[in-house]
């Protein structure tokens, strides 16, 4: 316990709270919780399916026959990807949880796990939970934040058990090519490695770019295995409702540790997803044209005041460079404490980070106008 470090996103919520209770008014970019509601048809399906009795007992550990059966259709629909219901999906309390749960079933006491050098926290602190160590793989503007797996060290490599990678990715709202996704899977085989694709903003794509599955591409069920959440494709953060999919063995594994630990996602809650996956497709495109036109907006604020960014592809992040002259913490802190506004300093999401602040698009247009000039003002 004393190794882990408080979690980013708690402290950004308690630093808010802190200055809310004073009477402030403070802008929040630092949480990527989307404001607008999840869409109406999918309350609908909620309403109906928490009025079903049978839906009041325990649910599934695995998730709902009907649910898994759903997903699968849903890779089909999506990637053109054929995965068994039965034996290659597994239902999620969030694909946070389905991260944490991978460590003890995989992770020794003083076994590696290759980390991206920006990312989400829990791919580190949930190998600090079971004794792991993390090797932090390099990430640099220079190659275009592709997690660099090829320069882990080979005594690492020898007692390495999983690499994460997650693209598009969050924080820094890079994309992945073709090419590097193949590396990939070819360099997990090659040193037996279990690679995990963190997909969470699979839906939210700018300029006409769909990002893909990796279980599109020859060889990957063979080591991967890929996740995916409701959350930000259908403004379903609340909710609590993902999946995994891909290797068979590895989500055996995955599921035997979720059986002895939780009792499953709520099965209305899972119905409710049924119908955001096979309902209705047009709310994804709305969803990622409401954060395109916040991320030129945002793009265009930041380049008028002198702070660089790259124009992202996906996800509801801008990765931004901080001013000359400051840490990603203390230009984070200067925001917080001269201008009222929130945004997450880019070391917390590791090593590659620093230099970097991310501004999370969750927020109305309007604020997020008003929270650049600011941050304009403290300059």
């Amino acid at each position: 316990m004393a190794n882990l470090p408080p979690y980013l996103f708690a402290e950004i919520d308690r630093k808010k709270e802190a200055k809310v209770a004073q009477g402030i008014d403070v802008i929040s970019l630092g949480i990527g919780d989307p404001d607008q509601p999840t869409p109406d048809h999918i309350v609908d399906a909620m309403a109906k399916a928490i009025r079903n009795p049978a839906n009041h007992r325990y649910p599934s550990y695995p998730g709902a026959k009907r649910y898994r059966e759903a997903c699968a259709q849903w890779m089909q629909n999506r990637f053109g990807v054929d995965v068994d219901a039965d034996t290659e999906v597994l239902a999620l309390i969030g694909s946070k949880e389905g991260i944490a749960h991978l460590f003890p079933a995989f992770v020794d006491v003083g076994d590696y796990t290759l980390v991206p050098g920006c990312g989400y926290p829990v791919y580190h602190t949930g190998g600090i939970l079971v004794g792991g160590i993390s090797h932090f793989m390099p990430m640099t503007e220079q190659n275009d934040f592709l997690a660099d797996f090829e320069s882990t060290p080979e005594d690492v490599l020898a007692r390495a058990k999983m690499m994460f990678i997650s693209y598009p990715n969050n924080p820094t709202s890079a994309i992945a090519t073709t090419d590097y996704f193949e590396s990939a899977i070819a360099f997990a085989r090659e040193h037996d490695l279990l690679l995990i694709h963190d997909n969470a903003y699979s839906e939210i794509g700018f300029d006409g770019y769909r990002p893909p599955s990796i279980l599109e591409l020859p060889g990957a069920r063979d080591v991967a295995i890929e996740l995916f959440s409701c959350s930000k494709a259908y403004n379903m953060t609340g909710w609590r409702v993902a999946f995994a999919t891909g290797n068979a063995d590895a989500i055996k594994a995955l599921a035997t540790v979720k059986s002895n630990i939780d009792s499953g996602i709520f099965t209305a809650v899972q119905d409710a997803a049924i119908e955001a996956m096979l309902g209705p497709q047009d709310v994804v495109a709305g969803i990622s044209d409401i954060y395109q036109r916040r991320r030129d907006l945002v793009i265009d604020a930041l380049d008028a005041i002198g702070m660089k960014a790259r124009k992202p592809k996906g996800t509801i992040y801008v990765w931004a460079h901080v001013p000359e002259g400051y840490d990603s913490a203390g230009f984070a802190t200067k925001v917080l404490e001269e201008a009222n506004v929130i945004v997450a300093p880019g070391n917390a999401y590791g090593p590659s980070g620093e230099g970097y602040i991310r501004i999370s698009l969750a927020t109305p247009d309007d604020r997020l106008a008003e929270a650049i000039e600011r941050i304009k003002n403290t300059l």
